[in-house]
């Protein structure tokens, strides 16, 4: 059987086609299109793969996360209690900068004038106090029919406790609107917080209609192309859904395209032998943030496309920054250099691809310090280096540098952007980078990652096989994935243990039915239980494991403390704890690919060639060039080098050893020890 999987980016759509038969992967890049759809297919081609073949077919994609930063999405309305109308308009009141008195927060997705207000009222314990006016709703639904609306978010107050009004809301306008799509807080999210629950659930009503014709469609191109099987697509939380699922939640896909990175990053990292590891996939517009500690990846529920507008869907925690190899250098009104976050793009893109593009670039400045040579993607693209020079030149003569010098400043600062995201996501959760390993992957990750690990006094930099394609294959490494949760405030001391595992028991028959739907069997399930605590009087609260049947309160609570000193170096044990609410992550597993072994044989191998890289210290070295594929298990190098492939390039810079385990993965040990 073929596992395909294809992740779309910004620049380049990736595919990595697994063969369980023969235990080989091949895998291809080609550009991204402005339907992504035809890149899919694209990059299919690229690979010779017949949909006939495919078994399982996995897709990550941008879809969702663009369609929010562009707002190009259906018109949607959304309905609330009287009194509630502005709710996502207020949010928490506060500013992404501080200290910027002319920076607004983006507006709402919905606009006011598409907000509708209707009279019914529940008390914070789900006691009905009004019920919902029918009337009223029937002509609020009227006016949604006349201005052609496609999409409703029902936000009322408080159904996370009773969501029989929404229930109802909802059943009216499905007769009032038949065809048009319709999202319930209670169903989306049933937690407390009005800004929360109703900024999720405008996310998942504005993004459902979008993302899901777009698997409808893909979904139809690949069965006439003769596929069979499910389309899977990869969700925020690392697992994946079927069609029928992301018309349902749609904004669980929000994120879809970062997490598949970080769950690669994860396998791959575990697979050598490092349960602590930090990604770093460098892309061509951005570069994403992972950590993973104590072999668990980190999902978080606190996250957002845009500042202001949470989406408290269950995600793995990526930290993007705008550092590619398309972002663009600049200089600022006080003389200083910056890099990113603008970028060229796929299209002019940087210089030195010769498309029109005139902007100074990471790639640009990688190719006159000779780290890139004159090819990518097999020869598919040259690279005029003439070009590069003259874009590189529109920083450098401003700042007094010559073409290398100013290459090597672009460079650098793009190093230290990235360094400061990477200190920001391990120092603030209390993490020593020095216990952690760098996993550089995407198109120019390897690029720049002994350089990062030497600034952050990490030892070891692990390259993936195929770095460029690392995110496809983490679309193959993934299982179906739904998380359930309930609102539970209760003090933990004041609460009973067979009152928590009835409600866990009760989200878990709910698990069962969702997977069961989409056809996974019994013998396939793994539900994953945790629980939401925080000390009385605090406002957001921890995720605490949950393992096995609830027995009691007290070993739960202990481990409360532990993490909240972890996290925030202080714990209150004689403090009352309060639980906040019960998660339930639904695991349905898939087969996955393994990925091959060979028993590492220690040798030297031969370079291809040599040629003129300028390091750190501005000389330009005599410097070896391996082809990837020539370096087999055991292969050992000594830099200053340079090792080419299809996806990616990856330096090891002077001082600096490296090392192919037995999985192929190259090893750079930062000064040399291993």
């Amino acid at each position: 059987m073929l596992h395909l999987a294809v992740d779309i980016g910004g620049t380049f759509t990736d595919v990595c086609v697994f063969d369980d038969g023969s235990g080989t992967t091949r895998v291809g890049k080609v550009s991204s299109t402005e339907d992504p759809i035809d890149a899919v297919f694209d990059g299919i081609r690229a690979v010779g793969v017949e949909m006939g073949e495919i078994g399982l077919f996995s897709h990550g994609t941008t879809v969702a996360t663009n369609a929010l930063i562009t707002r190009s999405f259906p018109r949607a309305a959304m309905i609330t209690t009287k009194g509630f109308r502005d709710v996502i308009e207020i949010r928490r009141g506060t500013k992404q900068d501080l200290w910027d008195a002319y920076k607004d927060v983006a507006p709402p997705y919905i606009r006011r004038r598409d907000r509708f207000e209707v009279s019914e009222r529940v008390d914070y314990s789900g006691r009905e106090l009004e019920p919902v006016d029918e009337e009223e709703l029937r002509r609020v639904a009227h006016l949604i029919r006349r201005r052609g609306i496609e999409t409703v978010a029902v936000c009322l107050v408080n159904s996370h406790a009773n969501p029989g009004h929404e229930e109802r809301v909802k059943e009216i306008l499905g007769e009032e609107l038949p065809g048009v799509s319709v999202s319930t807080s209670s169903e989306v999210l049933p937690e407390i917080f009005e800004h929360e629950r109703f900024s999720t659930t405008v996310a998942n009503a504005v993004l459902s209609p979008l993302v899901g014709g777009y698997a409808r469609r893909l979904a139809e191109r690949m069965k006439e192309g003769g596929y069979r099987g499910d389309v899977l697509l990869l969700h925020s939380g690392g697992g994946v859904m079927t069609t029928e699922a992301v018309e349902r939640l749609g904004g669980r896909l929000a994120s879809s395209g970062l997490a598949a990175g970080a769950i690669a990053c994860g396998h791959i990292a575990r697979l050598a032998g490092y349960e602590n590891a930090v990604g770093f996939d460098m892309g061509g517009t951005s570069a994403d943030i992972s950590v993973m500690v104590d072999g668990e990846t980190r999902v978080t529920n606190d996250w957002y496309v845009e500042y202001g507008y949470p989406i408290r869907f269950p995600s793995v925690e990526v930290l993007t920054i705008g550092a590619g190899g398309g972002s663009i250098a600049w200089i600022d009104a006080a003389g200083s250099l910056r890099n990113g976050p603008q970028s060229a793009g796929s299209n002019p893109g940087p210089a030195c691809y010769g498309l029109g593009g005139e902007e100074p670039t990471n790639t640009d400045a990688n190719l006159v310090l000779g780290r890139l040579g004159a090819e990518l993607i097999g020869g598919a693209m040259t690279l005029d280096r003439e070009k590069a020079e003259g874009a590189i030149g529109k920083v450098g003569g401003p700042l007094g540098l010559d073409t290398v010098e100013a290459a090597r400043a672009v460079v650098q600062v793009a190093n230290a952007n990235s360094a400061d995201a990477i200190r920001l996501a391990l120092i603030r959760r209390g993490h020593d980078p020095r216990d952690f390993a760098l996993v550089a992957f995407g198109g120019a990750g390897p690029l720049h990652g002994a350089e990062l690990a030497r600034e952050l006094s990490i030892p070891t930099v692990l390259v993936p096989l195929n770095p460029g394609i690392t995110s496809a294959l983490g679309c193959l490494l993934v299982d179906v994935r739904h998380d359930f949760s309930e609102m539970r405030l209760v003090p933990a001391d004041e609460t009973e243990p067979p009152e928590i595992e009835a409600r866990f028991q009760a989200l878990e028959g709910e698990a069962r039915e969702r997977l069961r739907a989409e056809g996974i069997g019994e013998e396939d399930v793994r539900l994953v239980r945790s629980v939401d605590m925080r000390y009385l009087g605090q406002w957001r609260s921890l995720e605490i494991p949950v393992e096995g049947e609830v027995a009691s309160l007290d070993a739960l609570t202990a481990r409360f403390h532990e993490e909240h000193e972890r996290q925030h170096t202080y714990k209150r044990e004689g403090q009352p704890v309060e639980i906040y609410g019960l998660r339930v992550a639904a695991i349905g597993t898939i087969p996955k690919p393994e990925l091959p072994y060979e028993e590492p044989q220690e040798h030297e191998p031969e370079p291809e060639n040599y040629r003129e890289v300028v390091f750190g210290d501005g000389e330009a070295l005599r410097t070896a060039v391996y082809r990837r594929d020539g370096l087999r298990p055991g292969a050992r190098i000594d830099g200053p080098a340079i090792v080419e492939q299809l996806d990616s390039t990856v330096v090891v810079p002077p001082g600096d050893g490296a090392e192919v385990d037995g999985y192929s993965n190259i090893l750079v040990h930062v000064g040399g020890a291993k």
